[in-house]
């Protein structure tokens, strides 16, 4: 009943995927060395020229996997999704585990992956859009909620407690949380905890 098998595809294809050794190696390098400036130095500071620099390669090799930076943040942001969604199918593979412990887990990892990845949400998506939970990856985040719900209150309005806490995880809500009332990761978890109680106790 988990809906993470082949609803939606993944984030954002970064192209088609190099079929030479030497080029997977190539692609792996850049994304790696990117992420590592991304982190150093914020990626609105980083340029193309920088990534390929640091990097060891030509500029060519670059733009041959990446057309530009907007790609180059797809491609990561990619990465890292298919990390969470591997992570999470083990995670509810495991039977013994109440969905209660499931709901949490997910909803935690999910806002871990919009706080370590709001600048490439950012630069990816449309920052004056009023929400980003329209990208065709995040529709998991909202499916995997909604079937974990339903084990716990099934005879509960679904949909409208599958976008409470959806919503909580928007990357324009997690930054109000962090840039404007200055509360870190183990606070946003802490919430997600409180409202989830909330929700599958009184629903």
């Amino acid at each position: 009943m988990m809906p993470l098998d082949s609803h939606d595809p993944m984030l954002i294809a970064g192209g088609e995927r190099p079929s030479r050794a030497d080029a997977v190696k190539n692609r792996q390098l850049l994304l790696d060395t990117a992420a590592r400036l991304f982190k150093t130095h914020g990626v609105d500071a980083v340029t193309m020229s920088g990534v390929a620099e640091a990097a060891g390669v030509g500029k060519g090799t670059l733009y041959r996997h990446f057309s530009g930076k907007t790609d180059l943040c797809s491609a990561l942001l990619d990465q890292d999704q298919r990390d969470l969604q591997n992570r999470t199918l083990q995670h509810l593979a495991d039977r013994s585990l109440p969905p209660l412990v499931h709901l949490r887990w997910f909803c935690e990892q999910v806002a871990a992956f919009v706080v370590r990845n709001l600048p490439l949400l950012y630069i990816v998506g449309d920052a004056s859009a009023p929400s980003t939970l329209d990208l065709p990856a995040h529709r998991w985040w909202r499916q995997t909620i909604r079937a974990l719900l339903a084990r716990l209150v099934p005879a509960a309005d679904l949909d409208y407690l599958a976008d409470t806490l959806f919503v909580m995880l928007d990357p324009h809500t997690v930054r109000y949380q962090v840039t404007v009332r200055g509360v870190d990761l183990t606070a946003i978890h802490g919430g997600l905890h409180r409202l989830i109680d909330l929700v599958t106790s009184r629903s």
